[in-house]
């Protein structure tokens, strides 16, 4: 299906693959705090430039309505928020001039939640940029964000990669018995709070890995917020992976020198695709004993 208002020859001359063998992409979520304010969109796509990301998540945009525009270099951002004019919240998706090549289709679900699907040559790629409600929110606004999420989970294709990203306001800490599955043992330590327990909860439901939480870094390179005081650090931003293609993810942390005045980090994930390798069926080696299929003499016709 071609994306509204793109013609014949530009769906045609889209070949490029985002989940290649090959090559890795370089994935990531951040919460800028706004980019309604002048000369915000262009700092941050230079940070995006800068780190050599090709897809960036992006957490309160503060833009209203939603809608696709272009920057004065190259990229495509998506964008989806909220219907009035009060300049809350707001998720988006940036992409590279590669990444944009890739892009079959998107959906602005909510101003927390926006999705897009990529094509490659073996397997395509739905990326969901989540928004989650603080720590301190009613249940009944995170109650909402999650079924909305879980609705947007279901109807992507099984056979997807699937990533989920952004600020989830959600501390897991450490790994507890039976999560396994779900998370690694490299998780700053904290106390689990309320969002957390939604969280990982959420993630074993869906059968989804909490990479973030996977591969070995300093405490530097783990925690993605800083309290105003700076003595508060939480690991709070998350990219999670559908478990089939955890393998598929070569490393994720955060990067504390991507700067945009903002108190959150920059996480990145790193990715290429590893698919099973298909063995050659063994041959059967197995010899026939043809002595028993001999017929016995008969004593009689001698």
């Amino acid at each position: 299906m071609m994306r509204t208002g793109e013609s014949c020859k530009e769906a045609s001359a889209r070949k490029r693959s985002l989940a290649n063998t090959k090559k890795k992409v370089r994935v990531g979520c951040w919460n800028v705090r706004t980019l309604y304010s002048t000369g915000r969109t262009a700092q941050v796509m230079k940070e995006m430039r800068r780190y050599k990301i090709g897809i960036l998540g992006i957490s309160e945009c503060r833009w209203s309505g939603f809608g696709r525009l272009k920057t004065k270099t190259g990229e495509i951002i998506l964008y989806s928020g909220r219907d009035d004019e009060i300049h809350q919240s707001g998720v988006a998706l940036a992409l590279d001039k590669e990444s944009a090549k890739c892009l079959e289709c998107w959906a602005p679900i909510s101003d927390r939640i926006i999705s897009a699907r990529f094509y490659s040559r073996y397997i395509k790629t739905s990326i969901i940029q989540v928004y989650a409600p603080t720590n301190e929110a009613e249940v009944e606004a995170k109650d909402d964000c999650y079924d909305q999420l879980q609705k947007v989970i279901d109807s992507v294709p099984k056979h997807d990669i699937l990533v989920l990203m952004g600020d989830w306001n959600a501390k897991v800490g450490e790994r507890q018995v039976g999560e396994e599955r779900v998370m690694g043992k490299e998780a700053l330590k904290c106390v689990r709070n309320d969002n957390g327990e939604r969280f990982v909860e959420f993630c074993a439901t869906n059968n989804l890995v909490i990479t973030t939480t996977s591969f070995p870094h300093k405490d530097i390179h783990k925690y993605t917020w800083t309290s105003p005081d700076d003595r508060t650090r939480n690991q709070i931003d998350h990219v999670v992976v559908n478990s089939c293609f955890k393998r598929s993810v070569f490393d994720t942390w955060s990067y504390r020198g991507a700067d945009i005045s903002s108190d959150h980090n920059l996480v990145v994930a790193v990715m290429q695709l590893k698919l099973c390798r298909i063995g050659k069926k063994a041959g059967n080696t197995s010899k026939y004993e043809c002595s028993k299929l001999r017929i016995p003499e008969d004593e009689n016709l001698n």
